[in-house]
């Protein structure tokens, strides 16, 4: 059984509790420096005058920063260490171990359509809260650690992708989507990742584009999933795009549904191989928590339910509204 390499080994995703975090910053910390004295008074004053909570551990930040997260929260962020599938990149079970072929059964009964999908690390606790920042609260400097992170995912794919610039291409949004948003934050993240990666791709948000918007993933079955994907995407470029090596970027990849048509359209359009990088990883058949302020947008849709899903794959095409 082989497993992700490096230092990324068998083992497990450790994330400091709430109150570790708390007793880390209460910790008295000796500075003998010249500048200790100013630096606490001015860290004083801030705190005073701008008084501010981590968005992560809900701890007093005394710093002035652009991004609401403490360090210690950002440090905590750590990449995956546990058996995963040597394709989708789902955890492995004990059972699923004992195949030997490294897959899931997701994958051994249909493949994806692309060739590998990556991830930094599990879609909860500190990471999934930095992505919401983002995602639903708009504050945009959580792109930089975030694609620091997926920079880190990518690289995994960089020695395998050939000769030639592979294709850097970020999933989109529907137009009417982005609208609203202001931003795809694909494209954001996927940004902020390509200026920290060697000068050995080429980044090209526009290759791909949404052409249709498509209902909640939630409470549909895998055929069910695929018939609400397919159709959402097509190529802008083909000629770009024949012969060369692509990587498919999000934010999130948890069923995997979404990269597999993008990866499927791209092949249709002419590239060799498609890869499948994201900075998190939901699990199959984890529950995720609730999140604190309660702004998903899959938590609404969700709420919509399966039965308006199924009716609207059964033929009526108006995606329930949101």
């Amino acid at each position: 059984m082989r497993t992700r390499s490096g230092a990324r080994g068998v083992g497990r995703v450790v994330f400091s509790s709430r109150e570790t975090l708390k007793r880390k910053r209460r910790e008295p910390r000796a500075d003998t420096s010249v500048s200790a004295a100013p630096r606490l008074f001015l860290q004083s004053i801030f705190s005073v005058l701008f008084p501010s909570d981590c968005k992560i551990c809900r701890t007093p930040l005394n710093n002035i920063a652009r991004l609401p997260v403490c360090r210690e929260c950002l440090d905590a962020i750590t990449p995956l260490r546990v058996p995963q599938c040597l394709i989708c990149g789902d955890r492995l079970r004990s059972a699923q171990l004992l195949m030997g072929d490294g897959l899931c059964v997701n994958c051994r009964e249909c493949r994806p359509d692309f060739e590998r999908a990556v991830s930094f690390g599990e879609y909860r606790d500190g990471l999934r809260t930095l992505i919401h920042l983002l995602k639903y609260e708009a504050v945009i400097p959580a792109r930089s650690p975030l694609g620091r992170m997926l920079a880190e995912a990518i690289s995994e794919l960089l020695p395998g992708a050939g000769e030639g610039k592979p294709l850097l291409v970020p999933v989109p949004l529907h137009r009417s989507r982005r609208r609203s948003r202001g931003f795809n934050q694909a494209e954001l993240i996927a940004r902020a990742a390509f200026r920290r990666l060697p000068h050995k791709l080429e980044f090209a948000p526009g290759i791909l584009v949404r052409r249709r918007e498509t209902i909640s993933q939630v409470g549909l079955s895998r055929e069910e999933r695929i018939q609400n994907m397919r159709g959402a995407f097509h190529v802008s470029d083909r000629g770009r795009v024949k012969g060369r090596n692509v990587i498919v970027v999000d934010d999130v990849m948890t069923t995997g549904t979404t990269l597999s048509e993008c990866a499927r359209v791209l092949r249709q359009a002419g590239a060799a191989k498609v890869w499948a990088a994201t900075v998190a990883r939901a699990f199959h058949g984890v529950e995720l928590p609730e999140f604190a302020e309660s702004r998903e947008e899959e938590e609404v849709e969700a709420a919509v339910g399966a039965a308006s899903a199924r009716t609207v794959l059964a033929g009526d095409t108006t995606p329930a509204s949101v």
